[in-house]
């Protein structure tokens, strides 16, 4: 009767806190928001100073509106990439992949019904030459580690899925052959929220992240010319969006010692193998949803489902052990090691 008694009691205290949880979880919609709404654009630099150079203040100017100016270094993608030797004729260079050039001059060619920007790039002093700005953001890449990391992971992330995901099932399938039990995030889980706290931050880096491909495109685009790793002096949501990548790394890191010290090392990395496809389906699930407005729902759902399992959590595990750092539901004998806790 008394173990009834205190279940009755728990799911009791459980349904009273559900509103209080869906309040918090409509709050971290609201804030997502108004972090996606609210300061999401570059400053505009003051033009107006006296002491800039005609130069700079164009070199200023270029920078705001294309994102890229003068003097900024690129790196051919393409196989190859044709340069015009304008205003001589049927005169071309050839640029190669790894190919490395400056931008040297802008012009504006009214009449080009394809695109009227054209930019001058020089690989060398024998070898410049012009090229439509559209053909230039799509066959060149910033030579900056992080601009050149932004478009591998862009160009190749679904390669990247696939084969993580189809390693998993593997291990799973053969796991499955030899009768032993698989764990999941959330689903047979390990008494850890790290776990689950990691997906939801992955989850939430990817709606910043789309949310800025629909709402702000020009300040994704500043940022992938002009990258930082700091999430200071940039706009706000691109602060929010590095604050949540660099909390994503310090969670990885509890999560790896959750999992090494609950865990054998081989079932530690079949975990991960589980874990990184979750994390990764998150990712694309929020990038497809969030780009028709629905995966903000699906987020809100996402961080009430976190803060249910949180409470669950702290609600049965109040204590640790002195002696092994075991959770305790109560003070006295700890049932991993027979220390005494008082």
């Amino acid at each position: 009767m008394r173990t009834d008694e205190n279940k009755t009691q728990i799911n009791a205290d459980l349904c009273k806190d559900f509103p209080s949880l869906r309040n918090s979880a409509l709050i971290c919609v609201l804030l997502l928001l108004a972090c996606c709404l609210a300061s999401c654009h570059y400053p505009r630099p003051n033009l107006e100073d006296e002491t800039l150079s005609a130069r700079t203040r164009d070199s200023l100017a270029y920078l705001y509106e294309r994102h890229y100016t003068w003097d900024t270094n690129l790196e051919v993608q393409d196989d190859s990439v044709t340069i015009a030797c304008l205003p001589v004729k049927d005169c071309y260079n050839t640029l190669h992949k790894g190919d490395r050039v400056v931008v040297a001059e802008f012009a504006v060619h009214p009449a080009d019904s394809v695109d009227s920007v054209w930019v001058k790039l020089a690989h060398s002093q024998e070898v410049q030459g012009w090229i439509r700005e559209s053909d230039m953001i799509r066959a060149f890449v910033p030579t900056d580690s992080i601009s050149q990391s932004i478009y591998l992971f862009s160009d190749t992330h679904a390669s990247y899925f696939i084969v993580i995901f189809a390693l998993f099932v593997a291990v799973w399938l053969f796991r499955a052959f030899r009768r032993k039990q698989l764990q999941m995030v959330y689903f047979n889980d390990i008494d850890s929220v790290y776990l689950l706290l990691l997906c939801l931050l992955m989850a939430f880096s990817a709606t910043v992240y789309e949310s800025m491909q629909v709402f702000v495109p020009e300040t994704w685009q500043h940022f992938y010319f002009n990258p930082t790793l700091s999430p200071f002096r940039v706009p706000f949501v691109l602060s929010v969006f590095l604050m949540s990548l660099w909390l994503f790394v310090v969670v990885l890191l509890a999560v790896l010692d959750d999992l090494f010290r609950q865990l054998s090392p081989a079932a530690a990395v079949f975990y991960l193998l589980g874990l990184a496809s979750c994390c990764i389906f998150c990712y694309f699930f929020f990038i497809l949803t969030t780009h028709i407005y629905v995966g903000y729902l699906f987020l809100g759902v996402f961080v009430y489902v976190f803060l249910r399992k949180l409470h669950a959590s702290l609600s049965v595990s109040r204590y640790r052990c002195g002696h092994c750092g075991q959770k305790l539901r109560v003070k006295g004998v700890c049932p991993h090691c027979g220390a005494i806790n008082e």
